[in-house]
């Protein structure tokens, strides 16, 4: 074809494989880039190379070399002037910028006999590629290749939370001077293809365009090196045939891609908003965009359409990070309000007047009040599927309602959500309806407390003071033979579902559909009026903490199949994320403690969050994740955001317009 014609050319081809293998590089650095928010620091490593390349030259060294120090100098200079805590870090970012330009300028300026071309500096001249450039490429793509699959996992840590990164033990401060070097080896190696200010262009453009189309970290890698292959393509062919600039024509294509994706993005969401699969159109929408480009057209019939992609869901948007939110009500007004914890958006669900209780199974909350209980879809959850995870978020509403309650506590599973009242009844609630904004009850179990596990129902029935595993239509399957007298309280974990019995927890888990029970007996000498009745715990985990009376807390280690007694006192609200991680108390002054569940003793100072707490119920509440916990102050109408690994440190406050009498968190 002869718009091909190029690329039969010997330069345009070493241009073509230039460039391909820097938008690999490109990919690979860039991504963490623009998740991270790094632009101001890559482009100020762009321009900061030109003190080294102006003296490599003066000196009749290498330029590339010259460049490498430069940038390494300019990295060096980022990651000291960064562990200061007088100003930002982009205030050291921006007088490195400014001095290394300033000082490559003075260079350039008293040098009357300067022989480097500035102009292929500032935008390179990707048609002058040589063998021996490719080569460099391709080193350098191989060398970044190893540094992201070795820093992957601390680069995502230090990403999303830095403090998480310290205690995992991933070294953040190491792990962010090594990304700081592969942005730099991205930037040296790629600034004699199109130029520093170039550079930027693909090291942004492509990543940013991808995360409108993927959210995993190594798929916005592959996808941004795909645009930029395609950017890169395009440009040549535009270059080549208009008689443009071949390294900003590459530039301003991939630039151009952003657009397109961007505006792809907003046109599939308004068809996602009305129930139709996106993936046909926007990919005819990409195509139409890019054929004007390059010029060429097939004139074939459409190709048929995609299959829906794994993990689509109508109506809702995939992401790459949990979606937290905190559905929270008034007690006195009714009115219920759900608060984005990504976004802090806070959105108004209307009013239930007299609710008392809530509950959620991850993705609905259940509000109880006056013999009904209202069904809401928080718009955020979580899909597990063992090897991979999928995390979702749409728009909050409410279901329905029906007749029950107060609420007791809700589980749920693929297929079913059990919301248990106070009196031991469990309600059993489609879910797919539920997710289609429908209720259909599916089943009542009026004799004890279900939960639903490994396509099952588990049944903890106070009157035989047993537990009993039932199929989905209500038929006994098999009951356990480890009895569990006066059931009180359960708990889902990656380890098995918990039951709080009399005389101890009984963890029950399957295996090829079988079922067993094993019993994690209380300390000796434990009274009655100290055992747990109802678990608290970070959604997953399989450290589960309870009030044991007026004397202090139990901590429940069902990997260890331990309890241990924390002597703390009557507390109001208790709460853990998991092996290792603080227990957080509420007592009745207001002031939050955090202790080691291991020795007992207090670990960060006591902070007064709340007002005193003078009612029994519904008071306060703590709710943790991996990183944060949240605790409700109705007095001043607060909900705290603390960061339990830094001596109880608030990272946020939400002042609300209701006040948070009840509150639960889904999306985990």
């Amino acid at each position: 074809m002869e718009w091909l014609a190029p690329f039969e050319v010997s330069f345009v081809q070493r241009a073509l494989w230039g460039g391909l293998l820097v938008s690999c590089l490109c990919a690979l650095a860039g991504t963490w880039v623009v998740v991270r928010g790094m632009a101001f620091l890559s482009d100020a490593m762009a321009h900061g190379m030109l003190p080294g390349v102006a003296i490599a030259a003066l000196l009749g060294g290498n330029l590339l070399v010259g460049a490498a120090f430069s940038a390494a100098a300019m990295a060096v200079g980022v990651s000291v002037l960064g562990r200061g805590t007088r100003f930002a870090a982009d205030t050291g970012i921006g007088l490195l910028f400014v001095g290394m330009l300033s000082a490559g300028v003075i260079i350039v300026s008293r040098s009357p006999s300067f022989a480097v071309d500035l102009t292929g500096f500032l935008f390179g001249d990707v048609l002058a590629v040589r063998e021996r450039d490719l080569w460099y490429l391709a080193v350098a793509a191989v060398v970044a290749a190893v540094i992201s699959v070795l820093g992957h996992r601390a680069f995502v840590a230090l990403t999303f939370d830095p403090r998480k990164a310290q205690t995992l033990g991933l070294r953040p401060r190491v792990a962010n001077v090594a990304l700081i070097g592969l942005v730099t080896l991205a930037i040296v190696a790629s600034f004699h293809i199109v130029g520093t200010l170039l550079v930027f262009g693909l090291l942004i453009a492509p990543p940013a365009a991808a995360v409108y189309w993927v959210h995993r970290i190594p798929a916005i890698m592959l996808t941004a090196a795909a645009l930029g292959a395609v950017a890169t393509l395009v440009g040549l062919l535009i270059s080549w045939h208009a008689g443009t600039a071949a390294g900003a024509t590459i530039a301003a294509t991939a630039v151009a891609l952003f657009f397109v994706s961007a505006s792809t993005a907003w046109l599939r969401e308004r068809v996602r908003s009305l129930r139709v699969s996106p993936q046909p159109l926007t990919l005819l929408l990409v195509l139409a965009a890019i054929t004007p480009m390059i010029g060429c057209g097939t004139g074939e019939p459409d190709s048929p359409a995609e299959p829906t992609p794994h993990g689509y869901v109508a109506g809702a948007e995939e992401t790459g990070e949990a979606q937290p939110r905190l559905v929270v009500a008034d007690n006195g007004t009714g009115a219920v309000r759900v608060i984005d914890l990504v976004t802090a958006e806070v959105a108004d669900l209307g009013r239930m007047e007299g609710v008392d209780r809530v509950s959620a199974d991850g993705r609905f909350a259940f509000l109880s009040a006056r013999g009904r209980v209202r069904v809401v879809d928080a718009g955020s959850w979580t899909v597990d599927h063992g090897d991979h995870v999928h995390y979702y978020r749409a728009r909050p509403r409410e279901v329905g309602a029906f007749d029950g309650g107060p609420v007791a506590g809700a589980h749920g599973d693929s297929a079913l959500a059990a919301v248990t009242s106070e009196s031991g009844a469990t309600a059993l609630l489609d879910r797919s309806a539920l997710a289609a904004g429908s209720l259909r009850q599916h089943d009542v179990i009026a004799d004890g407390v279900a939960v639903p596990y490994a396509e099952h129902l588990l049944v903890a029935v106070p009157a035989r003071g047993q537990v009993e595993v039932r199929r989905r239509d209500g038929a006994q399957a098999a009951v356990l033979a480890q009895p569990c007298p006066d059931p009180r309280g359960s708990a889902v974990t990656r380890r098995g579902v918990v039951f709080g019995c009399a005389d101890g927890a009984l963890v029950v888990t399957a295996r090829d559909a079988v079922f067993s029970g094993e019993k994690i007996p209380y300390p000796p000498g434990t009274a009655d009026a100290d055992r747990a009745a109802e678990f608290f715990h970070r959604p997953g985990s399989a450290t589960l903490a309870a009030k044991a009376g007026g004397r202090g807390v139990w901590v429940l280690d069902v990997r260890r199949k331990t309890w241990t007694s924390v002597h703390t006192g009557p507390v109001v609200a208790v709460n853990t994320a998991g092996e290792g991680a603080a227990l957080l108390t509420l007592t009745a002054d207001g002031f939050l403690h955090s202790y080691d569940p291991a020795s007992g003793r207090e670990s960060a100072v006591a902070r007064q969050l709340t007002a005193p707490v003078l009612t029994a119920a519904p008071g306060p509440v703590i709710l943790v994740d991996q990183h944060r916990a949240y605790l409700n102050d109705p007095v001043a109408r607060l909900i705290h955001e603390i960061d339990y690994t830094d001596n109880l440190r608030t990272a946020r406050t939400f002042d609300l317009d209701v006040t948070p009498t009840v509150m639960v968190e889904t999306g985990r």
